[in-house]
């Protein structure tokens, strides 16, 4: 019941963060905002928030022990073994941090979030290889429609892009975006491999944790290309000139770095309780979600390619789903056969 529980809230905070963060990205860059090291900084650069968290649980967990007159509770769950894994995560997490926020700098929300969708395809893949993932002819039917619906959006984006934007401009940020799907795809399973790997129970504390040192790594990643750019001096003067006002600047850059870290908590979360294929499957099945509210709030063009993208990645999430219900169907018959035969035997 537990187990479900978290896996309910994960689902939740995940998808707060896969819709509100790159709706929030992409207002940056419209309003004014260049700062391409900034914007990744901020995907990740909330990583504090988790502190609070994770002292409740400390404090709780040294309460219990003087209770119990047990040992001392330790500050930090994670094993060096683990923090080793999160911290190459990290370091992967936050390159891709940079290439989302160069993509989205040049792709509307709806164009991004549909190339997004092919994170699947490479994630199936990857799962395959480093975690031992079974295919079955539904998911096999998901990918290939999903990178099908990727590749028409790619052939078909000559009057997508924006204004005083090149048409050499508007492929890098296609590919940037297709860099981001891949890497990611291949980061997920990663981190699934690192909790089956990892010689200690999997609490939510060390979900907390993981997150946190994933987070660190990948910040400091983005800060060291801040640095080299010079980009924390210009935020003072950036904030000056952004259109909506400078406290709304400041305002945004908060509540991007908050809402990102939903995503990314939830995304981990998802995967501790579940697997890295469920992660992605909700995380894939969210992007027509934030496509339609990139057309609702930005005003964004909805052509035909973006329509039929757009259906082929709902059958390829239909498809799916069926799939896993038809198997966990399967399995809970073999589970109750089992069940009856075993008094017999």
């Amino acid at each position: 019941m537990m187990k479900t529980t978290l896996l309910i809230f994960n689902a939740i905070i995940l998808s707060i963060g896969n819709t509100a963060g790159p709706l929030l990205t992409r207002l940056y860059f419209l309003r004014g905002g260049k700062r391409k090291w900034l914007s990744s900084w901020l995907e990740t650069g909330g990583w504090p928030v988790i502190l609070v968290p994770l002292s409740i649980s400390y404090i709780h967990r040294r309460h219990r022990s003087k209770e119990g007159h047990g040992a001392a509770a330790k500050v930090f769950l994670i094993k060096p073994g683990l923090f080793a894994a999160c911290v190459v995560l990290g370091l992967l997490t936050g390159l891709d941090d940079y290439m989302y926020a160069y993509g989205s700098s040049l792709l509307p929300v709806s164009t991004s979030a549909l190339l997004l969708s092919s994170h699947l395809a490479f994630q199936a893949g990857f799962a395959l290889l480093i975690v031992k993932h079974k295919f079955t002819p539904f998911s096999i039917n998901a990918v290939v429609l999903l990178t099908v619906g990727a590749l028409i959006l790619g052939l078909h984006t000559n009057g997508d892009r924006p204004a005083n934007e090149s048409q050499k401009e508007h492929f890098v940020g296609f590919f940037m975006m297709l860099g981001v799907a891949a890497l990611y795809g291949c980061v997920l399973p990663l981190i699934e491999l690192a909790y089956m790997k990892a010689k200690q129970a999997i609490t939510y504390t060390l979900v907390m944790e993981v997150q946190l040192v994933i987070g660190f790594f990948a910040t400091a990643f983005c800060t060291v290309g801040m640095l080299v750019n010079n980009e924390f001096k210009a935020i003072s003067k950036e904030g000056r000139e952004f259109e909506l006002g400078e406290g709304k600047y400041y305002i945004l850059l908060v509540s991007s770095a908050i809402i990102w870290q939903c995503f990314f908590l939830g995304a981990v979360g998802v995967i501790a309780t579940s697997s890295s294929l469920h992660a992605a499957v909700l995380i894939a099945a969210l992007i027509p979600v934030t496509e339609l509210l990139g057309v609702l709030f930005y005003k964004e063009k909805f052509k035909a390619e973006k329509g039929v993208s757009l259906g082929l990645a709902l059958w390829g999430f239909v498809s799916y789903f069926y799939g896993e219900y038809r198997n966990q169907k399967v399995e809970n018959k073999e589970l109750v056969q089992a069940e009856v035969e075993l008094p017999h035997s």
